[in-house]
């Protein structure tokens, strides 16, 4: 099971050497608004059946990845994303098309194309290109779609 934390370095870790301190990401970046980009990436897993999708939001100005959740292609996940997304207070969501993100987000905060999402869109490529590459050098042959 894929998980958000890398919970075996966490155990190794006592209480008294963390010190954590959250604070928005518009603060860090110096900058007066949050601009965010969330975009979902179909895969699968032995078989296309076993559908698998990552959903996760970057920071539209630095490109660095703000939250992701794993799940299926559904409102419920979106809006687990769109959760873990409040504590940035992001001012201006830009998606691609699909329904989801039409529905679950305010339209003032909104905006639907392809212009905007193109720092995400290229992260996918580049995760997609490292994973196949990754398959092949473990010795196991991607078959083609």
């Amino acid at each position: 099971m894929l998980s958000a934390v890398n919970q075996p370095l966490l155990e190794q870790i006592e209480g008294q050497q963390v010190e954590v301190e959250l604070v928005p990401v518009k603060l860090v970046a110096g900058t007066s608004e949050l601009e965010g980009e969330i975009d979902e990436m179909w895969s699968f897993v032995q078989k296309k059946k076993n559908q698998r999708w990552l959903w996760h939001a970057i920071d539209h100005g630095t490109g660095k990845v703000l939250a992701y959740v794993l799940g299926t292609r559904t409102d419920n996940v979106f809006l687990k994303l769109k959760t873990l997304l409040k504590p940035f207070g992001i001012s201006k969501f830009y998606t691609d098309a699909w329904g989801a993100s039409e529905r679950k987000l305010d339209a003032n905060q909104h905006q639907v194309g392809k212009v905007n999402t193109q720092k995400i869109e290229r992260k996918h490529l580049t995760l997609r290109t490292r994973l196949k590459r990754l398959v092949e050098l473990s010795g196991n042959k991607l078959k083609n779609p």
